[in-house]
């Protein structure tokens, strides 16, 4: 079952097990903190990804936000939503996170650009006889790596304004409140990101204004020859059994169900990628955790 998000908020059947599973891992019970962890390691992982566009990253993340949730679990008074509280203290981590992943090889919008220009495009007649083709899969896969860094292009602070309010269609009251902010910034700050991408794509990306000569297919066979995308280790186009689209229709209702702007869609048609199950085991056997709670062996 995927992780429940903001999204769900009107959900109050999901609220009521959160703070029942809260209730119960507090008094020591490892099968409810199991349950509270694989409820929202799906989400979270797939923010972290979004933000930094490395999966290694983005597992050590969703572990250390969740031990950080788990060692607080004492301090939720029930104030607000069990997810608001999580996904704040999500953020605040994000926020504060040394530079990592994609971060540190994107500088802006004009570098990131140039450099995929620099990458020779490959024309069907250009193939060696007996080459073979580039699975379609493969060429997704750079299609997803690099709008995914296009996102680096943005700041910290554009970057999960946007992953949170258009990717995912978090409204902006929950947005501002998630990152300390009024609705009304919210929207300004979400405005300003939408408006960069947009821009940029309009002006060199294929997938949004067809006049763009950059086209994933020519330049996927020159990023696999770089090392860049091995068809073989697939990294952003796997583990994964939905499109974001789908988990974002599926909570936000009336809301998602027009995309005005073909560079919003294709951000939604990014896979929702499954964070590893050992991540829930790695959280319920670190010491801190096992520590805090006293927690009996399986």
């Amino acid at each position: 079952m995927l992780a429940h998000h903001p999204l769900d908020i009107s959900e109050l059947d999901a609220e009521r097990d959160d703070c029942r599973l809260v209730e119960r891992a507090v008094a020591g019970s490892r099968e409810a903190l199991r349950e509270l962890v694989s409820r929202h390691q799906t989400f979270i992982f797939n923010v972290a990804l979004k933000m930094y566009g490395s999966h290694a990253d983005a597992e050590d993340l969703t572990q250390e936000v969740l031990v950080k949730v788990i060692t607080a679990l004492r301090t939720f008074r029930q104030q607000s939503a069990f997810r608001t509280w999580l996904y704040r203290i999500a953020v605040n981590h994000f926020l504060r996170a040394r530079r990592r992943g994609m971060e540190v090889l994107v500088d802006d919008f004009a570098t990131y650009f140039d450099q995929i220009a620099a990458v020779p495009d490959t024309e069907s007649e250009d193939i060696a006889d007996g080459a073979p083709e580039l699975a379609a899969g493969t060429v997704e896969e750079l299609r997803i790596r690099c709008t995914t860094g296009m996102l680096m292009c943005l700041t910290r602070e554009q970057r999960l304004t946007f992953i949170l309010g258009d990717i995912f269609g978090v409204e902006h009251r929950l947005g501002g409140e998630l990152l300390a902010i009024s609705p009304a910034n919210f929207r300004v700050r979400l405005a300003r990101a939408r408006g960069e991408l947009r821009n940029w794509m309009q002006l060199r990306c294929g997938l949004v204004n067809e006049a763009n000569p950059c086209r994933c297919p020519k330049k996927a066979r020159g990023y696999v020859q770089r090392g860049v995308v091995d068809p073989e280790n697939l990294v952003f186009n796997t583990d994964y059994v939905v499109r974001i689209e789908e988990v974002a229709r599926r909570g936000a209702g009336q809301a998602m169900d027009r995309v005005d702007d073909l560079y919003q869609q294709v951000f939604l048609d990014h896979p929702y990628q499954l964070s590893k199950a050992r991540i829930v085991e790695e959280i319920l056997n670190d010491h801190t955790v096992r520590t805090f709670f006293d927690l009996e062996g399986p």
